[in-house]
């Protein structure tokens, strides 16, 4: 195996969650189970098989190793990718694959499938996808991957099973769809954005943005340009009810031992275990 970038993975509840976020640097993530991935901001030679993506927005640390993921499965002879991003850039990008197709001549299949937030995205009978808007300097989404069940309606648990069965065979419905959030991808955003979509406190895994740490950079300042100070989330301490808190896409203003530094005198306890500090 060809490792080229780095890449950080952790597993949580039989998913893997791995990838490698700094801000203005390149962010990426997958979770193989899943079969998808979120933002391209680089594109580790491992992450290449995983079929379907979902672009937050358009910075280039986020979007711009689209084409070479494009490329690398053309090559290796793959179907080609669906990747989701905002309906306002998929114009332009399929502009720019053209023009990339041309000095490298060689095609780029792909699919760009437009966004918008309220949007939800059918991978399977399973899973589901849904699109929130996010607060930053463009126009940005946020993701919450969604497990579908089937469950008995409540009114009719009383029932017998050949009584349940013949309501079935007679076309009626005797079922309810029950979602279960898995993954919550947060992206760029300020908090507004993180406030405005209450399944990303829910989900069994948050990727949530953590660009700032120290005390001295200004959080009005900092909602400005569209990120997360620590301090906004131990404001929200309490309203995390998610199993695991990946905070990640921190400023390249900042080292690894000052970044643990300030996190453990704000969190001294990583939100009773659950925050993973990707560094």
């Amino acid at each position: 195996m060809i490792h080229n970038l780095p890449v950080k993975s952790i597993q949580h509840d039989g998913l893997t969650i791995e990838g490698y976020s700094r801000a203005a640097v390149q962010t990426y993530w997958r979770v193989p189970e899943l079969k998808l991935g979120f933002d391209l901001g680089a594109q580790p030679w491992s992450f290449m098989g995983t079929p379907n993506w979902f672009v937050s927005h358009a910075h280039m640390d986020h979007l711009v190793a689209l084409p070479v993921y494009v490329a690398r499965r053309r090559m290796m002879k793959m179907d080609p990718p669906t990747i989701y991003m905002p309906g306002h850039i998929v114009e332009p990008m399929q502009r720019v694959l053209r023009l990339l197709s041309r000095l490298d001549r060689g095609r780029l299949p792909c699919e760009l499938a437009p966004l918008a937030p309220g949007d939800e995205v059918n991978l399977s009978r399973e899973l589901v996808v849904t699109v929130s808007a996010t607060t930053h300097t463009v126009p940005s989404l946020g993701f919450v991957v969604w497990e579908r069940r089937r469950k008995l309606k409540p009114e009719l648990a009383e029932l017998s099973g050949d009584r349940i069965r013949d309501l079935r065979l007679s076309g009626v419905d005797v079922t309810n769809e029950v979602r279960i959030p898995l993954v919550a991808y947060l992206g760029d955003s300020a908090p507004a954005g993180l406030d405005a979509c209450p399944a990303m406190y829910q989900a069994k895994v948050l990727i949530v943005e953590m660009t700032f740490v120290a005390p001295r950079h200004r959080k009005d300042r900092i909602h400005k340009f569209g990120h997360i100070h620590l301090d906004d989330l131990v404001e929200r301490r309490d309203r995390f009810a998610n199993e695991r808190i990946i905070a990640a896409h921190f400023s390249t203003r900042y080292h690894a031992r000052q970044i643990e530094q300030f996190v453990h005198q704000a969190l001294p306890d990583l939100l009773d275990g659950r925050m993973t500090l990707w560094i």
